[in-house]
Formats: structure tokens, sequence, C-alpha cells
């Protein structure tokens, strides 16, 4: 069968369209079945429930809680968890002091983790390093490597620093300076050259000399030195030791890497989470713009830390491993230790290792929200039940459904048989939207709320409104006497303007609305903007082609009284080009009162 010349820029269009929507369902498919997705779009906690948290916070050295201080910590953790790619979390404060942190569904470990870990984020230059666990025989007595896998540190101003290879093989004791060994003599202090002051190794840890910066070893007090020795990062119950010990910046820490491979005694803290203006994680590019394989993490510090980041490595460069390391300390704990190899005064660095994408992203979003200004320790864990449930989504769709029935009524009494184009392209965009937010669950953690599944219903409404547009402008060219050829094709030009400005404007508002609004209001604005996309997508390449091709059929191109574009019942004045011949109005109306007779 041939195809009509005319029909053929439709038919591509419409059949782009197909294969849109056939890849996006097999997408979909294939990620439930080799993935993590669901055919089904994920719910909000006010449809499906979830997990609770009650987080206390901790004040280092004691002191009050103000109402900024947990209003921070309020916005910073809802940062966290949006980052983590949870949507339409709840983060609100109990009784004035107590974050209360509500995620739907089940969350992962790591997204749970990152709450509990919610402490000031420090940067701590290394003093003593040594294996988390003890070791059957000590190997050396000088100063221990740092465990195989260890992150280095990049700065992206050219300066470069890379991370040790070694594996920790000294013991406690051993990892020691000697002078600070109680088996051994006082030895010469060594000399360091790096820019800040020279740190001692002599027996300053002993007769408590006053530390004249965060690298001398004057810090170890046998205090500490007994501590270290003691510590044990490979027994289960060290971590609980570790969370509940005051992290105080002014004071040296003793503590495990998060890995439990290492132990290390740290000096106060010099450079503070609030210094970070900004972290993200990526693959790693060369100066000519090519990537490579090695994930990163990018760093960029404000002014103040760009300083005081600054002074740290230009100290550090010059030190004798591990002190030329700073740690990158949260909760109590090292995240990473990188070894520092030249100063770097630009700003912004770059933290290479062991990583793969997933942990990249992990410490980058620990980099860029851990500065909380207090940390907080997990009072309760539970269940909650969800606060609206089946029956308020099954309500919702309820009225969503009557409201498609009513537009569909609206639709066929106005436009007779046009109005099946109408039903097709609400079928049309139901489909893309559901297959959309499936897939957005997937990939971004996005849930539905009752918020959601209102802007969704609204926007029935609003994509019925650019259906209603472009007939309108059609039809009006029909009563000027236009071919229905040229009439959809006029009316097309005209139509696509206002649809798109209708559009743009409910775009602009939902954007508005989505960065001025919280919690479920900016599931709402969401759904709006998705929808307000969708409707574009579907008048564009399914709506107007269909149109298109209806127009060269006997039925729609001569205006049977039952197609919508009946120009007797549209008031046409003008005459009316039908097929190959000009038949008028008043030809037409002669015609049938001869057939009548």
């Amino acid at each position: 069968m041939a195809i009509n010349p005319r029909n053929r820029k439709p038919l591509r269009t419409l059949a782009a369209l197909a294969v849109l929507i056939v890849g996006l369902y097999g997408l979909l498919a294939a990620v439930v079945t080799w993935g993590s997705a669901q055919w089904t779009p994920k719910l909000g906690l006010d449809l499906e429930g979830g997990t609770q948290l009650i987080l206390k916070p901790v004040i280092t050295n004691g002191g009050s809680i103000s109402q900024d201080q947990i209003n921070q910590a309020v916005d910073i953790m809802r940062q966290r968890v949006d980052s983590t790619g949870v949507s339409e979390a709840e983060v609100t404060t109990q009784g004035g002091s107590n974050v209360v942190v509500s995620l739907p569904g089940t969350p992962d470990k790591a997204t749970i983790d990152s709450l509990k870990r919610s402490s000031q984020l420090r940067f701590r230059a290394v003093l003593v390093e040594a294996a988390g666990a003890p070791q059957p025989t000590p190997t050396s007595t000088g100063t221990a490597t740092a465990p195989s896998g260890t992150p280095g540190a990049t700065p992206t101003s050219g300066s470069k620093a890379t991370a040790p290879s070694g594996t920790a093989t000294t013991s406690a004791k051993s990892a020691f300076p000697p002078a600070l060994s109680k088996d051994t003599t006082p030895t010469p202090t060594p000399t360091a050259t790096g820019t800040g002051s020279t740190g001692t190794t002599g027996s300053t840890g002993s007769t408590g000399a006053k530390p004249k910066d965060a690298s001398d070893l004057a810090w170890i007090t046998p205090a500490i030195e007994k501590q270290f020795v003691a510590l044990n990062c490979s027994n289960p119950a060290t971590q609980a030791t570790l969370a509940t010990q005051m992290d105080d910046p002014a004071k040296p820490l003793v503590t495990c890497s998060q890995d439990r491979q290492a132990k290390y005694i740290l000096g106060p803290a010099e450079v503070v989470g609030t210094d970070i203006a900004d972290a993200s994680s990526g693959f790693q590019t060369t100066q000519t713009g090519a990537q490579t394989n090695q994930v990163e993490i990018q760093l960029k510090f404000d002014a103040n830390g760009t300083k005081k980041f600054g002074d740290v490595t230009s100290r550090l460069v010059s030190l004798p491993q591990p002190r030329n390391q700073f740690a990158i300390v949260l909760d109590g704990q090292v995240l990473s230790a990188p070894v520092t190899q030249s100063a770097i005064t630009a700003g912004t660095a770059s933290i290479t290792g062991n990583f793969t994408e997933a942990s990249a992203k992990t410490l980058a979003d620990q980099l860029k929200f851990g500065a909380l200004p207090m940390s907080f320790t997990p009072q309760t864990e539970e269940q909650v039940s969800p606060t609206l449930g089946t029956d308020q989504l099954q309500k919702g769709l309820l009225a969503g459904l009557i409201g498609l029935l009513l537009v569909v009524i609206y639709s066929l009494f106005q436009y007779r048989a046009l109005g099946f184009v109408t039903v097709a392209s609400l079928v049309i965009a139901s489909m893309l939207t559901y297959v959309t937010v499936a897939l957005l669950g997937w990939s971004h953690g996005f849930r539905l709320t009752l918020a959601g599944v209102t802007g969704l219903i609204v926007s029935i409404g609003i994509t019925a409104d650019s259906f209603i547009v472009f007939f309108e402008r059609v039809r009006d060219e029909v009563r000027e006497g236009r071919h229905l050829r040229q009439a959809v094709e006029t009316g097309w030009a005209r139509a696509r303007r206002t649809i798109l400005v209708a559009d743009g404007v409910n775009m602009l508002a939902a954007l508005v609305l989505y960065i001025l609004a919280t919690s479920n209001v900016r599931g709402f604005a969401f759904t709006l903007m998705l929808t307000t996309i969708i409707d574009v997508a579907v008048v564009f390449l399914f709506t107007h082609p269909v149109v298109a091709i209806l127009a060269n059929t006997k039925f729609f191109g001569e205006g049977h009284k039952w197609s919508g574009f009946d120009p007797e019942r549209l008031g046409a004045k003008q005459p009316l080009y039908a097929g190959r011949g000009r038949v008028t109005i008043a030809a037409r109306r002669a015609a049938e009162e001869s057939a009548q007779s």
C-alpha cells in the first residue's frame, strides 16, 4: 500500500516517538531485571512509611545549644539526605534540641550511617600512625608507613601529593619516635624545613614543653601514648568507644581510620568543614582534557580555608612520614590521610587513591556537607507507618480518574471525532509520565507523595489546554475558508507559540516553587515541571503529526459533521476547498437537499 507523500514527515515523527517510548520501557525492563529498579513508582513517606531516626546533639566540653545551631544542623542534614538520592525525606526538630529524620521506604545502611556521622569535619596533622590491630612481631623502630591504598592528595593548581604505598607493619610502641619510646635514650632533635615552625622529636613529649604548632610531637603526653598503645581498632567495641569520645578541636586526638586498618595520634584541628566551599567527585582529566580511569575528589576552599590549608601544607611538605600527612576526620574517625608533597596554596585540591565512583561520591558528600556545628548521637531508630496510607492514594487516583473522564467527555462533546485525538494524546502522556517517574525512582531516588500525585492530576488540565489551543487555532483557520491541510499547518504555526509561552510560564512557576519550597511542596512542583515537559513533547511528537495525517483523510478533509471540522457548524463564511474541487457552503446545502428529495 502506497503512503501518501504528505504523510511521510508526520509518520517519521510518530516513529521517533514510538522509538522513544519503547526505549524508555526497555530501559525500565532492563534495570528491573538486572538492577535494583521496580515496575511501579516509589512512594514517599506519607504513602509508604519508612524509618525514623532521633538524633541528640552533643557539644564539646558542654555548653548550651542555640536554636540557630539546630536550624543549621537541620539544613545540612537535609542536604546530606538529598545528596544520597533519597527524596521526600523529612528533617525536623523535637523539643527544640533533638533532630528527627524520617526517611521513606527502607533506606540503605550508607544513608543511615551518613546521618549518624554528623559531626564537625576537621583536618588534623598526623603525628603518629600504626597498624590498627596488634602486630605479631615488631619489624622496625622507625616511623610507620601508611597502609596500602590510603588515598593521596593532588591539588589542581599543579602541586602534587600521593599516597604512601607501603603497609603498616610496626607495633604500636615502635610507631613512636625513638625519643618517646620508654626503652630508648633521648636522641638529637631532627630539623624540619617546611613553612611554619620546626617539629621536634626530642623529649618534648615527656618533658611537657609547650607545642609550637599542630605537628609538634610535644602534644604526645604519657597519657596519650598509653591510650594509643592500648587502642585496638579491630576490636568491635572500639567503634562504640570512639563514637562517644569528645572530639575537641583544640586538643590532640587518638583514633582509628574508618576501615579499621590504621590508628593515629593527630594534632589539633587546623582546617574545619566550614572552610570548604565545594566538593565533588569524578574521573580525573589530563592537562589536554582527556579523561582517565582515575577517580578523584575535587576540593575547593573559601578564602579563609585557602590561607589556612596553604599554611598547613607548607609546613607538612618538609616533615618526615607520617607527619607529612593530614587526616580528614569526621565524627572522630579518619576518612582519609593523604600525603602532602608540595604546598597547596591555590585553594583547590584533588584527593586520589583506590576510590570507586561510589566511595568517592560518599567522601565528597561528607566533605561538602560535613560542617555541622555540633556532633550527634543516635537515640532511637524505628519503623514508622505511612501518615496517609494507601487509602488516601486511592482517593487521589480516583479524583484523577474522574478529572480525566470529564476531560474526555468534554473533548468528545466539543470536538466530535477529533476528541479521540485528545484521548490518545492523554494516553501517550500518561505512558511517558509513568515510565519517567519509575525510572527517576531508580536513578535519583525520586518518590511519589500525595503532593506529587496532586501535581500529576493538575497536569491533566494543563495538557488538555495545549490540545484545545491547537484545535481552536485550526478551527479558526477553517472558519476563514482554508483547506484543512493548510489550516492545520497555519494553525499549528500560531498555536505552538502560545503553547510554548503557556508551558514556559508553568515551568517558571513550578521551578520557583521547587527552589523556595521544602518537603512535600517540592514534590508537587517537581511533578508539575515533569508533566509540563512531557506535555510539550506529546504535542510536538504526537498531537500535531496525528492531526496532519487526519487532514489528508476524506472523513476529516471534507469536513464531515462528526469530524469536528464541519464548516457549517463552525460558521465558515468563505468558500471551503475540499478534495480537488472547490465546494461552497451553498453548493453543499443544495447537494444535501437534492439527496434528501
